[in-house]
């Protein structure tokens, strides 16, 4: 059972906290993280990408010139493929590029992102995260009294309204709730900052 220094916000070490095997301490599949993050990345896609087919361009009705006799190549119309300004071959049409990963698959990819982070030693875990207003150098302060002068990815049990709005103008440093992290997210961002109940909730959903 991995065990984890617990910081307050000022920076310094008020106690430590061990972490369940079964989600900060399970075998790395990094198929499975590969898996989850493609499945994210894909879903994300907005897939509005088109072209114009011969039958979508405008024009091209008539028969150029006659099919036989001129001595020229037979065409049909000044739309088709080869032909400037003509339609696209098999070009993209927009279309929908999501689709399920398995259940089992998406907690596997996760509780190993995780246990990534504990074994890189790139998880800060606080007793708590409470700001009294929504200042965005309270928060670049909190971060530079941790050490983080990396991306981050600072997770909450729930929303806090005055650590989101403090943080969400940070380059490279995104909040999240328990219930919104992602395998993506965790691994896209060198430092995982969560809250002891924070740790207490994934541990409950994934242990």
């Amino acid at each position: 059972m991995p065990k984890v220094d617990v910081y307050n916000i000022q920076g310094q070490k008020v106690g430590d906290i061990d972490l369940n095997d079964n989600v900060f301490a399970v075998e790395i599949n990094q198929v499975a993280m590969h898996s989850a993050v493609v499945n994210i990345l894909a879903n994300a896609r907005q897939g509005t990408q088109s072209t114009k087919t011969r039958s979508d361009v405008s024009g091209g009705g008539k028969k150029p010139w006659r099919q036989k006799g001129t001595g020229r190549a037979r065409q049909g119309s000044i739309r088709s493929a080869q032909w400037v300004g003509g339609g696209v071959v098999l070009g993209p049409k927009p279309r929908s590029y999501r689709y399920t990963l398995p259940k089992k698959v998406k907690r596997l990819a996760l509780k190993s992102a995780l246990s990534t982070k504990v074994l890189e030693n790139n998880i800060i875990v606080l007793d708590e995260l409470n700001l009294e207003a929504v200042k965005t150098k309270e928060m670049v302060n909190v971060l530079n009294k941790l050490n983080v002068d990396s991306s981050a990815l600072i997770v909450l049990p729930e929303v806090n309204k005055n650590v989101v709005l403090s943080a969400r103008n940070i380059q490279k440093v995104k909040t999240a709730t328990t219930n919104e992290i992602n395998t993506y997210d965790v691994l896209r961002f060198k430092k995982f900052i969560v809250t002891k109940d924070a740790v207490a909730k994934i541990e409950e959903v994934y242990a």
